[in-house]
């Protein structure tokens, strides 16, 4: 299985053009990491590549066939502030209901503790809400996680966490990956392969 983004182009007004004919292909089990200077458009393109935005042009296929507009997508992405992806007037437990086929080992996995359950995301931290938020994105479906600066805002022991079961779980079920992040020493630990992103 793979995922392809072709001809991507994009951008905010007519004048600006922040992505211009962008391609990318990820198969299943690699962990391509996105590099580019700041302000290129690095999460505009994780979106686009998760479906959340449409580009001017170009088109992001899977399997050679464009991603379902309809019902759960095999492309899932995680974003970096996981506060403002879960509605604060919800329940974390409500919120994960919502989720389609998650196998209970993913809870286990990421350390979630059936007492969160019951709390607002006000009353839980950036780090377990971004818990929740992974285990949301691993449905049994998924096929392709896009990681946004995920870990960047949180804590080391956080961080390692996270990323150690991420690991093990996307080697496990062949899930292929496509992530930005700052960190050099966690692009050259995690990265199957690094992918620049150069404007034309």
């Amino acid at each position: 299985m793979k995922l392809e983004a072709k001809n991507i182009t994009f951008g905010y007004k007519k004048s600006k053009t922040i992505l211009n004919d962008v391609n990318l292909t990820i198969t299943e089990s690699e962990r391509v990491a996105l590099s580019a200077p700041s302000g290129f458009g690095k999460t505009t393109f994780c979106q686009i590549l998760a479906g959340y935005e449409k580009p001017w042009s170009g088109q992001i296929l899977l399997d050679g066939k464009p991603l379902p507009k309809k019902g759960y997508s095999p492309v899932q992405m995680i974003w970096q502030h996981p506060e403002r992806a879960v509605d604060p007037a919800i329940r974390i437990g409500d919120t994960l209901a919502q989720c389609p086929d998650l196998d209970p080992a993913v809870i286990k996995g990421l350390g979630i503790e059936k007492d969160w359950y019951q709390r607002f995301p006000g009353e839980l931290s950036g780090g377990e809400i971004q818990r929740f938020c992974i285990a949301a994105a691993l449905g049994k479906e998924t096929r392709f996680l896009i990681a946004d600066e995920i870990s960047t805002m949180l804590d080391l022991i956080t961080q390692s966490q996270i990323w150690h079961f991420l690991l093990s779980e996307t080697k496990k079920r062949r899930i292929g990956m496509a992530f930005v992040s700052h960190s050099s020493d966690l692009t050259d630990r995690i990265a199957t392969k690094i992918v620049a992103m150069e404007k034309e």
